[in-house]
């Protein structure tokens, strides 16, 4: 991690203790992209433990759920997989302004459920050994638009567009490779990461060079501003024990 993340992560732990115990129970309701979804499920969890109220999530790619925003979704708050998206919501007046923050900065894998079929430099791209690689819509997830990216600074385009299976979103991307439908696949690192590694296959940690960066910003929607809970559970995304686990699944900040 550089010491400008080292930095912005050791200002998070000395920010102040806030007090989010709440006597009445109440609700959020949060929409998640879907590659940070294994980190929210644990994040929800400690976020009702630690104050009594809960996070209700919806997960789906960053593009529907902006749609079904548009469309008159009742979510409260959203957490992107990309900066652009949240700030459009603000500028259309269906998000509050001033209220994004960047919860994680997330990382690309090329992963195959096999073991040794990835080697540690993506050379396995080249060589076009598979008959299919599962890709994010890059229209939908901005995790496809990186793999797009990558692919493109590879100068692999003429071999492997012909030959990738496009997933919805990142989590549908994810079960085609995990499955086997696809022999691999670009995917996030939270999804394939415990305890610190990758927990099974083969896999190539894309260098960030090969992409733009995969900030992803919260933003409180119009709908929430009025709840003090949705209020509540962005101020919780700073907190220790919300950082602990984002960076747990390989997220930096």
């Amino acid at each position: 991690m550089s010491c400008v993340s080292t930095g912005i992560k050791s200002l998070f732990y000395l920010l102040p203790l806030v007090s989010f115990v709440n006597v009445n129970a109440a609700e959020v309701s949060v929409a998640v992209a879907a590659n940070f979804s294994a980190p929210m499920q644990k994040i929800a969890t400690a976020f009702e433990q630690d104050t009594g109220n809960k996070a209700v999530i919806s997960i789906g790619s960053t593009g529907k759920i902006y749609t079904q925003i548009k469309n008159g979704a009742p979510f409260q708050v959203f957490l992107s997989a990309d900066q652009e998206t949240p700030a459009k919501l603000e500028q259309e007046g269906l998000a509050v302004m001033g209220s994004r923050l960047t919860y994680a900065v997330g990382k690309l894998v090329l992963w195959s459920k096999r073991a040794n079929f990835v080697d540690d430099r993506g050379e396995v791209l080249k060589s076009a050994v598979f008959e299919h690689i599962a890709v994010a819509d890059s229209k939908l997830a901005p995790y496809g638009t990186a793999a797009m990216q990558v692919i493109e600074k590879l100068g692999l385009q003429s071999k492997i567009n012909p030959k990738i299976v496009w997933g919805e979103n990142i989590s549908q991307t994810y079960l085609f490779v995990d499955s086997q439908a696809a022999a691999l696949g670009f995917v996030a690192l939270s999804q394939v990461m415990k305890e610190q590694r990758v927990s099974e296959g083969s896999a190539w940690i894309v260098p960030n060079s090969l992409y733009s960066s995969i900030k992803q910003d919260a933003v409180l929607l119009n709908t929430g501003k009025n709840n003090p809970v949705a209020q509540d559970f962005l101020k919780y995304m700073r907190s220790k024990k919300a950082l602990e686990i984002i960076e747990s699944y390989g997220y930096g900040f």
